[in-house]
């Protein structure tokens, strides 16, 4: 059994190599571990943080794409609206106007309608103021041709203004 149960100068000398390798590594190593997992833990945390700083900027960019399209698609339906209504204000001008001008030609017509008829009508009387003076002349001539005719014609004027 001795083989299996060290002796004790070898447990001290093992115990002093491994205090004393202890010692060295607290002394030397222990500080540039620690300062290594400390820069990389704080390396960590400031790339989580950026990556937070960045994940907040996307959301306000977000947002204020959003917001920058609600805007541009109300603008878009103000001006429709607007070139509706102007398009709507222009057919109703010219509908107007179409009647003013087609109002205008009738009264124009109308004047040139009456006018036409006003000469057609004194053209008319005219005429007939002639073949009637044409038709007295000859029918005179022909009853008044004798001195017999003329006297019954002047006997039948004064007959007739006695009757009314």
């Amino acid at each position: 059994m001795d083989l299996i149960t060290p002796g004790t100068g070898l447990i001290f000398w093992q115990l002093f190599g491994f205090l004393g390798l202890l010692f060295i590594l607290i002394k030397f190593a222990w500080k540039p571990m620690l300062e290594a997992l400390e820069e990389r833990e704080s390396s960590i945390e400031n790339a989580l943080k950026s990556a937070e700083t960045a994940r907040n900027e996307m959301a306000n960019l977000k947002a204020e794409n959003e917001k920058l399209l609600a805007e541009a698609r109300l603008e878009r339906d103000i001006i429709l609206k607007k070139a509706q209504d102007a398009s709507v204000k222009m057919i109703e001008e010219a509908k107007e106007d179409a009647s003013k001008v087609g109002a205008q030609m009738i009264a124009n017509a109308k004047a040139v309608i009456e006018t036409e008829k006003k000469a057609a009508l004194a053209d008319v009387k005219t005429q007939v103021a002639t073949l009637s003076l044409e038709i007295t002349e000859k029918l005179l001539r022909k009853n008044l041709s004798d001195d017999k005719a003329q006297k019954e014609l002047v006997d039948g004027f004064v007959n007739e203004l006695k009757l009314n």
